[in-house]
């Protein structure tokens, strides 16, 4: 059944644009434009206007930047979530914070419809999808990328040139870039070649580490609980520390990404990133945990952010398993407090020094000089016992 109204996850970029129209077209239907707002900074100018002059006939954009830091970002940072052990996901964990806001916007607006422009073979349709499922499955989602005419982004950006569609992409810059306050993502173009490296217009915010300042810059996080709550001494909001950090990071080329990665739907894909933040906050962090967390926890807690790192990627949020995993993580941080100090330098972060009232690290059983308390006698019965087993195996197994 063809839906009278649809909420159209609208970004701006070249492929929702065009999804606007195209989607005017196909259905009687009436098309409510959303765009949340998680700190993207080109593709909000001009958004409502392009929206109504391409076919849509309400459009909404929704202030997110906040509740995405304190509630999204936090909680992946929390956890340690970096995909493939590099990648801090800034787009990835936007993506059910967007879904949310669609079905907000739906059942608020009375659609019957939901669209979004994730392509076939991308790892946004089942982010979308899986988290609009969980959330309102009685829902219809459009997905028009999988279905309509165009077989390329230059197809699309003859279309945009036929119906006067004003889009940023071009011929000669054909970079699908996706940018929020926690990262940047940029793929397509000589991207899609691994063999080439990426070109200097391929990288939005961030200087070349070559060319960014001789002197390096130091830096103080404060955290609690896990959580970052001041910059140098000074409380912060969750906002304004990630927005801070990003100029701060940016200047001395800190961030930058080149990845090969796999996608949900199983291939390979190499895009760059741009996330100097979330990269200086998730070495903060780690700094920390490495201070404070106990042996066993923090082995353990390795295993959880491999998973929750896959579950985001994958777009699994709204799901059980996610949110027991994150109980986990939420009860590990509970002493994660304290200060570490860095040095930016050149695309490089070194860790200068770490302190908290909950430090694991005794000076006296750690030092090799005068005033060592460690019972070094004591661990002559424990390496007997602890190599025991093994002991055993080779003394049967070598008969």
């Amino acid at each position: 059944m063809d839906p009278k109204k649809i909420v159209v996850a609208y970004s701006g970029g070249l492929d929702t644009s065009v999804m606007v129209k195209w989607l005017s077209e196909k259905y009687d239907a009436e098309i409510i434009a959303v765009t949340g707002d998680l700190g993207q900074k080109s593709e909000l100018v001009g958004l409502e206007e392009k929206a109504i002059k391409t076919g849509a006939s309400k459009v909404r954009v929704i202030d997110l930047k906040e509740e995405f830091i304190k509630e999204y970002a936090w909680k992946a940072l929390k956890a340690g979530a970096l995909y493939e052990n590099e990648y801090p996901m800034g787009c990835s964990i936007g993506r059910p914070l967007l879904a949310k806001m669609l079905v907000d916007v739906a059942l608020e607006e009375g659609a019957d419809a939901i669209a979004h422009g994730a392509t076939g073979k991308g790892n946004d349709q089942v982010r979308f999808e899986v988290g609009i499922q969980a959330l309102a499955p009685h829902m219809q989602v459009l997905a028009p990328l999988r279905t309509w005419e165009f077989k390329s982004r230059e197809e699309e950006i003859e279309y945009a040139l036929e119906h006067n569609i004003p889009v940023q992409a071009t011929k000669d810059n054909p970079y699908s870039i996706d940018e929020n306050i926690f990262g940047i993502s940029v793929e397509c173009g000589v991207l899609e070649d691994p063999t080439a490296s990426p070109p200097d217009d391929a990288w939005q915010i961030t200087t070349n580490p070559k060319n960014a300042p001789d002197e390096a810059k130091t830096i103080t996080l404060t955290f609690e609980k896990g959580v970052p709550v001041a910059l140098n001494g000074k409380e912060m909001s969750a906002v304004d520390i990630v927005v801070t950090l990003n100029d701060i990071g940016a200047k001395h080329g800190i961030g930058r990404l080149d990845i090969i990665e796999n996608r949900v739907v199983g291939i390979k894909s190499r895009e760059v990133y741009e996330a100097p933040a979330a990269v200086i906050l998730h070495k903060a962090h780690n700094e920390m945990e490495k201070l404070v967390m106990d042996k066993e926890t923090f082995r353990f807690k390795q295993d959880v952010s491999n998973k929750i790192a896959n579950m985001i990627y994958d777009g699994l949020w709204f799901t059980p398993l996610f949110n027991s995993l994150m109980a986990f993580v939420d009860s590990s941080q509970e002493y994660i407090s304290g200060n570490v100090v860095l040095e930016l330098y050149k695309g490089n972060i070194t860790t200068l020094s770490r302190d908290s009232k909950y430090s694991l690290y005794n000076e006296e059983l750690a030092t090799y000089k005068e005033g060592d308390k460690f019972d070094h006698a004591a661990s002559i019965g424990f390496i007997h016992l602890y190599g025991l087993p093994f002991k055993t195996i080779s003394e049967v197994r070598n008969k």
